[in-house]
C-alpha cells in the first residue's frame, strides 16, 4: 500500500463489522459518548492526551476530525455497540511505515466495556483488515509500561511481546517506558487461518 492508496481509503473509512460491534467513521452526534469516557482520568492515565474538559471541547474536536477524514489522514474508527450504535471507544492504525509495509494500531475504550472482550475485538478486526484489504506484513501496537490491560489485549489477539524501550517517551511532565507487541502477516495466516 501507497501513501495514496490508504489516503484515498480512510477519506470514507469502510465500516467493520463483527458479532458485537460495528467499527465506523467518528460523528459530530458522538460527543456525548465520547465525553463519557474521554473525560476520566482512569482512561487517559497510560495515553498521550489529558482528560477532554467538556463536552464542547469533545464536540469540538470530533469537528475537527472530519476535516481528517476528508483529507484521508486519519485512520481511527468509531467503536460501537451493535445494538444500539453506542460509541464506546476508537480502535485503528496510529501510523504507517510505508516502506516497511506496517502500521501500528491504537484503542480506547470506555472502562463500563472494560472486561468483556470488547477491545481485542475491535483490534482483531482492524488488524484483519490491515492484513487482509491493505496487505501489511507487520502490525504493531505500544503500550505505556504499567499498562498491564492494555498489553493483554494485545497477546489475545496473537501479538508477540518484543521488548521494552526504557524511558523512550516524555510524557506529561515525564519519562515513560515503552513496550512493543507484534504480529507478522505470515503469523496471523497460521494461527487464523488463510486469507
Amino acid at each position: 500500500m501507497t501513501h495514496d492508496d490508504i489516503t484515498r481509503i480512510f477519506r470514507e473509512p469502510p465500516v467493520l463489522e463483527t458479532r458485537r460491534l460495528v467499527l465506523r467513521k467518528m460523528q459530530k452526534r458522538d460527543s456525548h459518548d465520547m465525553y463519557e469516557y474521554a473525560s476520566r482520568r482512569d482512561v487517559t492515565e497510560y495515553l498521550l492526551w489529558e482528560p477532554h474538559e467538556s463536552e464542547y471541547y469533545t464536540y469540538r474536536y470530533l469537528s475537527y476530525i472530519q476535516s481528517r477524514y476528508r483529507a484521508g489522514d486519519f485512520h481511527d474508527w468509531a467503536v460501537t455497540v451493535r445494538e444500539n450504535d453506542k460509541m464506546i471507544g476508537t480502535c485503528g492504525f496510529t501510523r504507517f511505515n510505508y516502506e516497511a509495509n506496517s502500521a501500528e494500531v491504537g484503542y480506547v475504550l470506555n472502562p463500563n466495556y472494560w472486561g468483556y472482550g470488547i477491545a481485542p475485538e475491535a483490534v482483531f478486526s482492524v488488524m484483519r483488515f490491515g492484513f487482509v484489504n491493505l496487505r501489511l506484513n507487520r502490525i504493531e501496537a505500544r503500550y505505556m509500561v504499567g499498562n498491564d490491560r492494555s498489553r493483554r489485549v494485545m497477546e489475545k489477539v496473537g501479538m508477540t511481546f518484543e521488548g521494552i524501550a526504557r524511558e523512550s517517551m516524555h510524557v506529561k511532565g515525564h519519562y515513560v517506558s515503552v513496550g512493543t507487541c507484534s504480529i507478522l502477516r505470515r503469523e496471523y495466516q497460521e494461527k487464523f487461518g488463510a486469507f
